[in-house]
């Protein structure tokens, strides 16, 4: 909520903050970049369906998933990771070169796997852990959160 004005959907919630709230940007001010990240984050959400039903963002904050990841999972895993170590491979500290929001997508992502005990390569887990250690995503991580609902019977 900001205000009165509710909106859903991370990426569309992303958008709006950086339009209203310009300063810092959360986005790369740079066109190029800035598309770059806004894809990457589509990506994310749209191709690794397999990691996202098995690792769920409620693993992070809750509970984790102790069941083995199933083989599409584990492909999705491998395309994943590949696709990571290509994005870092400039060895920075940021995706594009500052920090952005997507580096806080790719983060969480990394983090469904590395915080289910799920191996992910030595960069891209340290990448997670430094994006992790932002004292704004601490400050999103330590907030506090409903209850987990429980399976009804």
């Amino acid at each position: 909520m900001d205000g009165e004005f509710a909106l859903s959907e991370s990426s569309a919630i992303a958008e709006y903050l950086d339009d209203v709230y310009p300063d810092p940007p959360i986005f790369p001010v740079e066109s190029t970049l800035r598309a770059r990240a806004r894809q990457l984050q589509a990506w994310l959400r749209s191709d690794f369906m397999p990691i996202r039903q098995e690792r769920p963002t409620s693993s992070i904050f809750y509970q984790q998933s102790i069941a083995p990841l199933s083989s599409d999972a584990a492909i999705s895993v491998e395309k994943f990771c590949s696709a990571a170590a290509e994005w870092l491979s400039h060895g920075g500290e940021y995706l594009y070169g500052r920090w952005s929001i997507a580096d806080g997508d790719l983060a969480l992502m990394l983090n469904r796997l590395i915080l289910n005990g799920d191996d992910v390569p030595d960069r891209l887990a340290h990448y997670a852990s430094a994006q992790w250690r932002r004292p704004s995503v601490q400050q999103w991580v330590r907030k506090e959160r409903p209850a987990f609902p429980e399976a009804e019977s």
